[in-house]
């Protein structure tokens, strides 16, 4: 067997090629509960430090608490109105709290963030869902057993279903991630893609159950931790074995080798302690995927062991690849239709030059949506498989078609909805007054719904808001090399709309002598009252939407209409657009619900400074 420091090299050695992605994996594992529970330990002690500070403000955790159960408690004997009493108190104590502090950060007074924090601390979801239950008759003490079995049914489908077998999947990357130098998001559905998870689960679920029986002899449950430790690794390389072929091959492989784990184990003493220190900051950032790339080396050199020995079972490890790189012509056989897809001339297309050609790379603008434009997007669609293909055949990443059981095929992205797309001058103008329309539809129908009552959104008098229609058009242009990724589309896409709607705040007090027409005092994360966290996130989730799907249908339409039709029609509408903004500059779009709408909330504030 290798030395432990030379497989602890080899680990050390797994974590640098793929470090943030498998800090990832293991941090997933810590919010699951499956493993490195303690490494949350620093959010904890958060918590009970905010607890401590609102001492004396009257609106202590302790104190809501236990107010929320009092309130649960009445409802669930009968007496509804004096329960929701109790709510209404908790949830107006959290939101004179935060008028009393003005402008806060982390306000509760205001938005959806806001509403369903203060509902579930004051018990009011709860109450509501009580009541609902009473009124077909059934007693409160039924309700409350009924409440517990769900809950505890509700956590053990979780835990079964998706935390315990998280334990097979981050092995299953963590093995991929030492062979191979990349490894796709996509495996984190691997179970389901070879349709195993039910398998998995119900093998999981047996091992813990063994465990768990063992731990009332301790000695005995301290001896099967170590020979079932191997059940998660087996279950990664071959999920088609049953749970009693899983439980005798890790019975049977860790045969000699516990003392080896358990030594491994302790080795990790003294990074323990200082994880202690930094309070699981390290855990965090180094320990957790250190320890798990170190155990899966042990696990490999263990199975290495086990088929040179012949044990019984261990044939069934049969997973080759997961530890060697294929050969070019073992993969090219696998692969055929690949090698063929090389083969194939790209498409041509004419590139632009000059100014074209600037705005066309840069910020995915034509001035016409031409021939060659379609060209153009099917020879990205043909590179785009190309290197999905050299990727696969110079086994940069595993080769699932050598995999022991079939996955089912990856949905090709389909061509309608190729975003690497390049938008006319007319689209992006017809796009910009129809986002425009639906951002004022969207707001009109928030205050319809709160307010009962119609409201002209927005500075102008027409049924446009121009900050939706221009942030569109902005993501759609200038974040246009960020398309490939989508994880950075969406972090581009709300700094990108938090600049602009904070910017056009002050712009607009500016230009009209403080009037605001939205003010987000008294939200969760908001800055200055300008922006906040829920809208950043909308917006983060609607230029998304907007990027890969609403923009390419929108434009598959478009691009179908004349331009005889087209060009006339944006010129009527920048037109009428202009003739709004030049009336709405000397008598802007003012009143109830559109500037005073926060009136109640700023003479509130100001009453409690008092």
């Amino acid at each position: 067997m290798n030395t432990r420091k030379s497989m602890k090299r080899a680990a050390k050695q797994v974590l640098k090629r793929h470090y943030w992605f498998l800090v990832l994996v293991c941090l997933i594992a810590s919010f699951l509960g499956t493993e490195f529970g303690n490494s949350l330990r620093l959010l904890e002690i958060y918590d009970i430090s905010e607890e401590e500070s609102t001492a004396g403000t009257g609106v202590t955790t302790g104190r809501v608490h236990v107010e929320a159960e009092e309130a649960i408690r009445q409802a669930l004997k009968g007496n509804t109105a004096e329960g929701e009493a109790i709510s209404s108190e908790i949830r107006q104590q959290a939101i004179d709290s935060t008028k009393a502090k003005g402008n806060e950060v982390f306000g509760h007074s205001q938005g959806i963030f806001a509403q369903i924090a203060n509902s579930i601390q004051s018990g009011q979801v709860f109450i509501i869902l009580i009541s609902a239950i009473r009124s077909l008759g059934v007693s409160g003490s039924t309700i409350l057993h009924a409440f517990v079995v769900l809950a505890m049914l509700a956590w053990l489908f979780f835990w079964a279903f998706f935390a315990n077998v998280y334990g097979v999947i981050s092995r299953r990357i963590f093995l991929e991630c030492r062979t191979y130098p990349h490894v796709l998001p996509h495996r984190f559905l691997f179970l389901f893609r070879v349709k195993r998870w039910l398998r998995t689960v119900f093998t999981m679920l047996m091992a813990e159950l063994f465990q768990f029986l063992w731990y009332f002899t301790i000695i005995g449950g301290v001896i099967k931790h170590y020979s079932y430790a191997l059940v998660p690794y087996i279950v990664a390389e071959n999920p088609d074995l049953n749970w009693r072929e899983v439980i005798g091959l890790s019975r049977r492989m860790m045969k000699g080798h516990k003392w080896q784990f358990f030594l491994a184990d302790l080795s990790f003493l003294g990074w323990w302690i200082l994880d202690a220190v930094t309070m699981g900051l390290l855990s965090i950032f180094f320990l957790n995927p250190y320890r798990m790339a170190f155990f899966c080396e042990m696990y490999a050199e263990v199975r290495r062991e086990a088929k040179e020995n012949g044990i019984f079972g261990s044939e069934r490890l049969c997973d080759t690849y997961l530890y060697e790189i294929p050969s070019r012509s073992v993969l090219e056989e696998a692969y055929g239709n690949l090698v063929t897809l090389m083969d194939e001339p790209l498409p041509e297309y004419t590139r632009l030059r000059g100014i074209r050609g600037f705005m066309a790379q840069n910020f995915g603008i034509t001035i016409f949506n031409r021939k060659d434009e379609d060209a153009f997007r099917e020879a990205y669609r043909k590179r785009h498989a190309r290197r999905q293909a050299e990727a696969v055949l110079d086994a940069q990443i595993y080769p699932i078609r050598l995999f022991i059981l079939p996955e089912a095929g990856k949905r090709e992205r389909q061509d309608y909805l190729q975003c690497m797309r390049r938008y006319s001058i007319p689209t992006l103008i017809l796009m910009f007054f129809i986002f425009s329309f639906l951002g004022w539809c969207w707001e009109v129908g928030i205050h319809l719904i709160e307010d009962g009552v119609f409201v002209n959104r927005g500075v102008l008098h027409g049924p446009w808001l121009p900050i939706y229609g221009s942030g569109s058009i902005l993501i759609l242009t200038l974040l246009y090399r960020f398309r490939r990724n989508p994880g950075l589309m969406f972090v581009a896409t709300v700094v990108l709309c938090g600049v602009i709607e904070y910017f056009t705040s002050v712009y607009l007090e500016y230009m009209h002598n403080g009037m605001k027409w939205w003010d987000y005092s008294g939200y969760f994360l908001n800055l200055d009252g300008r922006i906040c966290g829920e809208g950043l996130l909308i917006f983060g989730l609607g230029g998304l939407a907007i990027t890969y799907l609403t923009a390419p249908l929108l434009d598959n339409y478009l691009r179908k209409i004349p331009y005889r039709i087209s060009v006339p029609v944006c010129l009527i509408l920048i037109g009428a657009f202009l003739a709004d903004q030049s009336y709405s500059k000397r008598y802007p779009n003012e009143g109830a619900g559109i500037t005073d709408y926060k009136g109640a909330y700023v003479e509130e504030i100001e009453h409690a400074n008092l």
